[in-house]
């Protein structure tokens, strides 16, 4: 099932969303001052071309990555949010489109605090 779901989702706006964490990432990672910011973006991103069938679950980073998350949202982060957030409410218009609309959302608030956040399968 999780196969068939990453499938339509890909078709359904995760190859673009995928894409937006891709440039974001690159973007960050020519700057060598946004290079942790870069490998972030990469996991989620990586996420965001097939999210059903795993799971975002975040860890510690303590005060400085509550900071670098603070740092990501000016730079990066608010852009992404809005993309998942009108993408998901679109979906979310057709009864198909719920779950698909739900991970949009889901990735709307990793968006805001990537650093931490790890993917795992299950």
């Amino acid at each position: 099932m999780s196969l068939i779901l990453n499938i339509l989702w890909f078709i359904l706006g995760g190859f673009i969303s995928g894409l937006a964490w891709c440039l974001a990432g690159v973007l960050l990672a020519i700057t060598i001052v946004g290079l942790p910011w870069s490998g972030a973006a990469f996991r989620i991103a990586g996420f965001s071309f097939a999210p059903f069938g795993r799971h975002v679950v975040a860890r510690e980073t303590g005060p400085l990555g509550c900071l670098g998350n603070a740092i990501w949202v000016v730079l990066a982060g608010w852009w992404l949010a809005l993309h998942h957030v009108v993408l998901g409410l679109a979906l979310m218009v057709t009864i198909i489109g719920i779950p698909f609309g739900l991970q949009h959302l889901k990735l709307a608030l990793i968006s805001f605090a990537p650093l931490g956040q790890t993917v795992v399968d299950g």
